[in-house]
């Protein structure tokens, strides 16, 4: 009987095992198991993401490349664009100089048929690549010197419509002396010596680099919009 009596009591303790028995419900929990579905469906229903909500949240994160400022292809053609603009064309360079070069011979003969047709001097080649008609201390000279001055400052404008470049504007009016310089040298057999010669077109070219510096510069703000 004693044997008997404690495996009842061990038995006992056994079964009395607080881990094997079911815990109590907590205070809010029910087990309506329409309940549980609903709470899992509406649970699964907030986690959803409709493909249209999902698009739009990607449109509005997504940045265009136009308006990027780190985009890399946008600073890729603009830097190309720029040596583009930079790089060296000796056939845009040789057509600009031969243009200015002609254009500014056709503007000298018109001055001086201009002056043939007011004062009455004569119309001759000599008084393009020859130094004979300029005079700086007589008014006979001065109408020489005039044509050659003028053609000068017509020259600034070619300048400014055919080069648009006011840091240009040197090279362009030294190759354009320069090129006339030989060209009289030639038609005359020698460098002119006259003083009178020499000053009129360096003044001439003078006047060619500053006002056409000018107009270009003028044209270069021009195409910069300001934003106020």
């Amino acid at each position: 009987m004693v044997g008997m009596a404690g495996m009842a009591g061990r038995r006992r303790k056994v079964f009395s095992d607080p881990r094997l028995e079911l815990q109590p419900l907590r205070t809010g929990q029910t087990n309506n198991p329409t309940n549980n579905n609903g709470n899992n469906n509406g649970n699964n229903n907030n986690s959803i993401i409709s493909p249209n909500s999902a698009v739009n949240n990607n449109n509005s994160k997504s940045i265009s490349p136009l308006s990027s400022p780190n985009n890399p292809v946008t600073t890729t053609k603009t830097t190309t664009a720029n040596h583009g603009n930079n790089k060296f064309n000796p056939r845009l360079i040789f057509s600009q100089i031969a243009a200015i070069q002609s254009i500014h011979y056709l503007v000298l003969s018109f001055f001086f048929q201009f002056n043939y047709l007011f004062f009455g001097t004569t119309i001759t080649i000599d008084r393009i690549f020859t130094g004979n008609y300029l005079n700086v201390w007589t008014k006979e000279g001065w109408i020489d010197n005039g044509a050659v001055l003028a053609s000068s400052v017509f020259g600034a404008f070619l300048l400014a419509f055919i080069v648009e470049k006011s840091k240009k504007c040197l090279d362009f009016s030294v190759t354009l002396f320069s090129i006339h310089l030989l060209i009289c040298s030639i038609y005359d057999g020698r460098i002119p010596r006259s003083w009178d010669w020499w000053i009129i077109h360096v003044l001439g070219m003078i006047v060619m680099i500053v006002t056409g510096e000018y107009l270009c510069s003028r044209l270069e703000l021009r195409e910069i919009p300001l934003l106020l």
